[in-house]
């Protein structure tokens, strides 16, 4: 089971595996409070994709179409497969820092998550 929750929501029992999926640490979040259990800046969008897209909802298409082709790299694609293996055994919260819960990375990230865990089950 895959979730999205944001890093200023307070962690939960429920969430299972907390994994922070920006590129960045979130600001005004203490390490301790956060309660990750690990941290994926590799599969984060890279810094020149964050900022063209800017949490811009009108770039909000391509910024999928270009994170995806990120997402596609041999290396990523490996981190993918891994992080659909351990939603396939547990709970998985994706933790990501952006206001907007309907237009960023971790939305993506989860999608091309399932999209994996879809092929290899």
């Amino acid at each position: 089971m895959l979730k999205l929750k944001r890093a200023y929501d307070p962690p939960s029992d429920q969430d299972g595996e907390r994994l922070l999926v920006e590129r960045l640490w979130p600001r005004g979040i203490r390490r301790e409070a956060a309660r990750l259990d690990g941290w994926l800046k590799e599969l984060a969008p890279s810094p020149d994709l964050r900022k063209w897209f800017g949490h811009d909802v009108q770039r909000w298409e391509e910024f999928q179409r270009r994170y995806r082709a990120e997402l596609g790299s041999p290396e990523k694609a490996t981190l993918l497969r891994s992080l659909a293996e351990k939603a396939q055994t547990g709970a998985v919260t994706l933790v990501f820092a952006a206001r907007d819960t309907e237009h960023n990375s971790a939305v993506v990230l989860k999608e091309a998550v399932a999209e994996q865990y879809r092929r290899s089950g």
